[in-house]
Parts: C-alpha cells; structure tokens; sequence
C-alpha cells in the first residue's frame, strides 16, 4: 500500500479496518510522521479512519508507521512521567514503529533488521 500515488489518509483507513474487524481500536493521539532535515516533520500519517492527513506519497518520502493498537476503546492518557501512554481502560496495548522509504515500485523498510520475518497479522497467535 506504500508506493507512489497513495493518499497518505488511506493508510489510517486501512489500519483501522483492520484493527476493528479483530475486535481493537487504534488511538487517535499519536500518528506517523515524515522524516526529513527535521525528525518529526510533515506529512502526519494518524492511524484511523476520517482523518484529515494531506498528501499523496512520492517516489524518495520517507515517513513512519507507528500505530498503537488496543483491545479496549482507543482513548488514552499519559503518566506523570510525560512519557507511558497507557490506554484509560486499562486493557491492553501495543504500539510498534517502522520507517519507510516510498520508492519508483513500492517501499523499502528502512528499520528492518537482517533476517527479520515481514510482519503479518495471524488472528491464530491472538490471546485475549
């Protein structure tokens, strides 16, 4: 889904799609960012639906992916430590990131590491 010519607003949709038809939500405080001279930089890439994210990705983007997906509802909070994001029903979380470069045919994971299996979602390995 990461090449040239995608709506950046489509990568929430489909996240979200899949987070909810496995029964979780995905928090809406947080979002993907590009990476440029500066780290966190435009576009912001947010990780559900009806989101307003401007932009079509470009050969030579390179952005982060980086929802955090819940078992419970997607509001969250944060400790005093102005760091841990917790979910505020206390069920459980999980966030993970990659950066990605967009490139002529597709996309490279930038933050793969040798002989890392490609991520794929496996509902038989959920326990709830």
């Amino acid at each position: 889904m990461v090449k040239p010519g995608t709506l950046y607003r489509d990568l929430g949709s489909t996240i979200h799609r899949v987070a909810q038809a496995n029964k979780c939500s995905v928090v809406r405080t947080y979002c993907g960012h590009g990476i440029g001279s500066l780290f966190h930089t435009a576009p912001n890439v947010p990780h559900y639906h009806k989101n307003k994210a401007k932009g079509v990705m470009k050969e030579g983007h390179v952005l982060t992916i980086e929802p955090m997906i819940n078992l419970g509802h997607y509001d969250d909070t944060t400790w005093g430590d102005n760091w841990t994001a917790v979910t505020r029903d206390g069920k459980r979380s999980a966030q993970f990131e990659h950066t990605i470069l967009v490139t002529k045919d597709g996309c490279e994971i930038l933050t793969a590491r040798e002989n890392e299996p490609v991520m794929k979602w496996d509902p038989d390995l959920v326990q709830r």
